[in-house]
């Protein structure tokens, strides 16, 4: 203990007012040296003329060196093991009202250290601290320790060591012993232990170390935790697990590091649902505000953070993030967000909802060709199709791996994106729009062969029908992996909400059973050459529905431009037009000189030519999807009571937060140009009469929010709600209780039941 701090202990003894030991704080120890010197000799001369002061007492006080308190080394085996740890603990007693400090000990105090003297080759671990209690004294609050408490330290001895001898661990502790006023003490504290090869017994410590262990912080993984700031004040953010609702009032986070947060502000608790907030007040000594949160976060007398277990001290580890909101944790694991579901649960949702993706719109045009295929193979070898069977189950499979394996990595790196989130790409649309546009050309026979990309569809389709390209059966399984993208089909949603919260093995058993859901129904056709022979013969009539199959093709081109356009402008809309053109171009030099009939010289020239064209076609698309998004409406006016389509409101956290906190029912559509199923909900739900007379009848906020293009707010809002595709349909009943999720693919019935439980506008 140096000179200049002993003296600042002094000075606390003889205090008068309540500020002193905050003063005491902010004094440095080379100037504080000398103006206590000066104070001292005051205080010492008001003592000879005025008799016993402070000082006096607490200078007879001082010949104990640890007055008030006495410390001990104990541990809680009875000998020691050659290389295995074991614990040991500091324990410290004090008398009735006074007390020690925490590793952070708040507006004033000096936390417990011990300087060890150890045997070669000995180490030992830093203290695992229990968590304090808040001591006030006048406006200031500390935090620290009463009556007893063990310091536990892991030690680790040598392997070298002999059976039958002994060992002396010894160190010297310090401390800060506080009551109305604070004595420096310290003590010399040893112990000896045998050394022993067999499994020690504990001591009559053994049950005290295990309470403090229970005393300790520990890591909950089923609450989420964020923190945001705003100005001074700070915000930790808590969502619940599933199924619980403590109450958290009296709750207080205890920071880690000195001068971050003032120990003396209130920490307020409010709830949202399954969401808490704590409100904390920066420190008026910090230096620049904090990047993380650090510390301990203890529950209300006789609540726990677990309810199977006793947690009451929860260690908080966290980012701030100014722009962080209540949304962005809610829901760790309440019902709505469908944190809830199990795995194999999980994989259940996930199998059925591949299945029913192939009933979507966004599937069936590359599904079209398969089933084409089929009928072409009816009556052929069994090996064969079942080999195509198997292989575009494969590629089914592949393809949801490495779709799987982008988004958890891209994830991974801090990207916030979800299911489909390549198709917020105008680069990956225009390229698909080519590619469905070249695979309707080569269905009405424009091309036939070829090497080029855009012949590479034509080629698969073409292989495909005839029942010999094992490569064409692998690849339709990927094309139509990459086309149901858009698609979350019922189930889907909860499953996919659930991988992105997972390891990556259990996320990618979940995109596995989705997959398997997707490709079964074809490979069980494939598997049974009897239902296949029931189709009529080849002939004619095959010609006639390839053909046909064409128009799909082409209709998934157009939605394609139309979410081009969406992404981009009308200009950019115009210059994959162009490159669609070029594509028509290329197809009809490949079909009008067609390679049988061309000298060498001219099949160069023709292919050139048609490559020149694919190639300027698919750099003119590229060139159109770098062009400027064009500038939507804005929402409609708050006070503005319509049902049209310009009372939808653009989403944000805040503005629902703030629609919420009205009390005023808020609907929130999670949809996305590119996603069919949205489109379809839309168009036959949103808008019906009956729908939008009864969101103005229970008077909701209608609150849509547009993913066509990537936005990291509407991925947060996804992601607390459990799910990472759209569309998602949330509805908030604006009492604050938690919102409902409707299906992904809605029925007049399933919102207007949604809403019957809202109160009436008038009412």
């Amino acid at each position: 203990m140096n000179h200049s701090r002993m003296m600042g202990y002094t000075f606390l003894a003889a205090k008068s007012s309540t500020q002193l030991p905050y003063f005491s704080m902010i004094v440095s120890p080379r100037t504080g040296c000398r103006f206590w010197m000066v104070v001292v000799g005051l205080i010492a001369a008001l003592g000879i003329v005025g008799g016993a002061t402070p000082l006096q007492a607490q200078t007879q006080a001082s010949d104990d060196p640890s007055p008030h308190s006495e410390a001990t080394l104990v541990s809680e085996q009875a000998a020691i093991v050659p290389g295995e740890s074991f614990a040991v603990a500091l324990r410290l007693e004090m008398e009735e009202g006074w007390h020690s400090y925490w590793k952070n000990p708040g507006a004033s105090g000096e936390p417990t250290s011990i300087n060890w003297s150890l045997p070669d080759g000995y180490e030992a671990g830093a203290f695992q601290w229990p968590y304090p209690h808040r001591i006030e004294f006048g406006s200031l609050t500390s935090y620290g320790y009463s009556e007893e408490v063990f310091l536990i330290t892991t030690m680790t001895p040598p392997d070298t060591l002999t059976a039958g001898t002994t060992v002396t661990l010894s160190g010297r502790a310090e401390w800060l012993i506080c009551e109305e006023i604070c004595l420096p003490a310290h003590s010399d504290v040893e112990l000896t232990l045998p050394v022993t090869e067999e499994a020690p017994a504990t001591t009559e410590w053994a049950s005290d170390f295990d309470a403090t262990r229970a005393k300790q912080a520990k890591s909950v993984s089923d609450w989420s935790i964020g923190a945001g700031r705003s100005g001074d004040n700070y915000r930790l953010i808590l969502g619940a697990p599933d199924g619980q609702r403590p109450d958290l009032e009296g709750a207080y986070f205890f920071p880690s590091e000195k001068s971050v947060l003032d120990p003396g502000a209130p920490q307020p608790v409010t709830r949202e649902g399954g969401t808490y907030t704590l409100s904390l007040r920066q420190s008026e000594y910090a230096q620049a505000p904090a990047d993380r949160l650090r510390g301990v976060l203890v529950a209300p007398e006789g609540a726990s953070w677990a309810p199977d277990e006793e947690v009451r001290a929860m260690q908080v580890d966290v980012p701030v993030d100014s722009t962080l909101s209540v949304a962005d944790v809610a829901g760790a694991g309440s019902s709505s967000a469908g944190g809830g579901l199990s795995l194999p649960w999980a994989l259940a949702f996930a199998f059925a909802g591949g299945l029913l993706l192939n009933l979507m719109p966004c599937v069936f045009p590359v599904l079209s060709v398969k089933i084409l295929g089929f009928a072409e193979e009816a009556g052929g070898e069994a090996r064969t199709m079942r080999r195509h069977g198997w292989l575009f189950g494969a590629g089914v499979l592949v393809s949801m791996w490495v779709l799987a394996g982008g988004l958890l990595a891209l994830r991974a790196a801090g990207s916030q994106i979800g299911w489909g989130f390549q198709l917020q790409s105008p680069i990956f649309i225009a390229l698909m729009t080519m590619l469905f546009f070249g695979i309707g050309l080569n269905l009405l026979g424009a091309f036939e062969v070829g090497t080029t990309l855009m012949n590479w569809g034509g080629r698969m389709q073409t292989t495909a029908a005839s029942g010999t390209g094992n490569l064409s059966a692998f690849l339709t399984g990927v094309l139509a992996t990459v086309v149901a993208t858009p698609c979350t089909a019922p189930f889907m949603g909860a499953a996919l909400g659930v991988a992105l919260t997972l390891s990556t093995a259990g996320a990618l058993f979940i995109f596995t059973a989705l997959g398997v859901g997707m490709a079964t129904p074809y490979v069980v056709l494939a598997m049974t050459p009897a239902l296949l022979d029931r189709l009529p013969d080849p002939g004619a009539w095959m010609e006639t529905l390839k053909q046909a199959f064409a128009f799909p093709m082409f209709a998934t081109a157009i939605w394609l431009v139309w979410v081009f356009g969406r992404q981009t402008s009308n200009g950019g809309v115009a210059f994959l037009l162009a490159g669609l053109l070029l594509l028509g171009v290329a197809a009809w030099i490949v079909n009008r000189w067609s390679a049988p009939r061309l000298s060498r010289t001219a099949t160069l020239v023709t292919r050139g030519l048609a490559g020149a064209a694919l190639v300027g076609g698919i750099a003119i698309a590229v060139i159109g999807a770098g062009s400027a998004p064009r500038t939507t409406t804005t929402a409609a006016s708050p006070d503005k009571a319509s049902t049209t389509e310009t009372a939808w409101r653009s989403y944000s956290p805040e503005a629902v937060e703030s629609l919420r906190a009205e009390g005023r029912p808020v609907f929130v559509d999670f949809t996305a140009a590119w996603c069919l199923t949205c489109q379809v909900n839309k168009r036959r739900v949103l808008t019906a009469e009956t729908i939008q007379k009864a969101f103005g009848d229970k008077n909701v906020a209608l609150v849509r929010a547009d993913w066509t293009n990537r936005d990291p707010e509407i991925t947060k809002a996804l992601e607390s709600h459990g799910r990472s595709g759209v569309p998602v349909y949330v509805l908030y009943a604006g009492d604050g209780s938690e919102p409902t999720l409707l299906p992904e693919v809605l029925t007049e019935d399933a919102v207007l039941n949604a809403l019957g439980d809202l109160p009436s506008a008038s009412s």
